[in-house]
């Protein structure tokens, strides 16, 4: 998957992905769940190194995200996440330590919240003392977008760039401050080195543009679906389903899949697939499929002219197969359920 999201980068002449994101599952009602890999910090972070080294070998550089206790998206720019010394090494930067020193991200993304009254944008104990002086990261660190404060604090404490640009506030924010003796001028010229590098080692990677095989990547992705999906049960074989059945399928989701959540991760697919086409060309004419909404994804209300109609085509039918889940609106970054 890295290597494919490389490669379409690449020919897009993108030079650094945001991601992946290592931010660990605490909680259910999460925003941002749909994004992050696990609750389990060792395969967050072994699944990270991979992807790190999939997208980089394609000349495209990663930013490794969100540095770090970045957990709720609820007041997520002012939050101060309060963590023993323990937890913080087991749990939340235990996701990111293997994936940086493994996989070697060309950059390192600094959260918004606060850890132990501080923000991570400000944090030199996160940004210098564990993840340089420690970890011996040596790429950019850049903050997410709009999560500086202090801009001199931040470079100060590790932070190499500032997302977006905020129109020369932070840059006269430094200059007073190395002007005034605050700040020593090799500070500065450290994070100018960093950046600097981060872009001559951006074009020098740079690849050849070259076509993407769409149709390739799409099945490519259908793949990596089929591995990801986990069956909890198979009470009396009921899979795989018979040609001759005959079968009801249920819900909206099967004709509008819901494959992402809201937010920065946003993408428009090139290709998108639904399971009640894909059904109908695997059963041919043999099976007799029939469809029932069952329910709105337009509506955030229980229809029961819709439900009855999805019970009527189920009692009819052998077997129904059911697509329920959450519209895209109640998972997305901004806010959690």
């Amino acid at each position: 998957m890295g290597t494919a999201i490389g490669q379409e980068a690449s020919a897009a002449d993108i030079s650094i992905v945001l991601g992946p994101g290592v931010n660990i599952k605490r909680s259910l009602l999460f925003g941002r769940n749909f994004e992050y890999f696990s609750e389990d910090p060792y395969l967050s972070g072994t699944l990270a190194a991979s992807y790190i080294h999939g997208v980089q070998s394609q000349g495209v550089g990663t930013s490794i995200k969100h540095f770090t206790v970045n957990n709720q998206e609820y007041k997520r720019m002012s939050v101060d996440a309060v963590v023993d010394e323990r937890t913080l090494r087991e749990i939340y930067l235990a996701s990111f330590e293997y994936a940086i020193k493994e996989g070697k991200p060309w950059t390192v993304m600094a959260a918004y919240n606060k850890v132990n009254g501080e923000f991570c944008s400000e944090n030199s104990r996160l940004l210098t003392e564990i993840l340089r002086e420690e970890w011996k990261y040596e790429g950019a660190v850049v903050s997410d977008w709009g999560a500086v404060h202090e801009r001199d604090r931040g470079l100060a404490a590790g932070l190499d760039l500032e997302m977006p640009s905020s129109n020369g506030i932070g840059s006269n924010k430094i200059m007073e401050a190395v002007q005034s003796g605050r700040m020593n001028e090799d500070v500065l010229d450290q994070a100018v080195e960093r950046i600097l590098t981060l872009v001559f080692k951006a074009v020098e990677s740079r690849k050849k543009p070259r076509a993407v095989d769409l149709e390739a990547q799409h099945l490519l992705a259908k793949e990596i679906a089929r591995e990801c999906m986990v069956l909890l049960k198979n009470e009396d074989d009921i899979l795989p389903l018979k040609n001759e059945d005959s079968i009801d399928v249920i819900g909206a989701f099967a004709q509008k899949p819901r494959y992402q959540g809201g937010g920065s991760s946003h993408i428009l697919p090139t290709k998108l697939d639904n399971i009640y086409e894909e059904m109908l060309k695997t059963a041919g004419t043999k099976a007799n499929i029939q469809y029932a909404a069952g329910y709105s994804l337009d509506q955030d209300v229980v229809d029961e002219e819709l439900i009855q109609e999805a019970v009527k085509a189920a009692k009819e039918a052998r077997v129904a197969v059911i697509f329920a889940g959450l519209p895209e609106r109640y998972e997305s970054e901004g806010f959690d359920r």
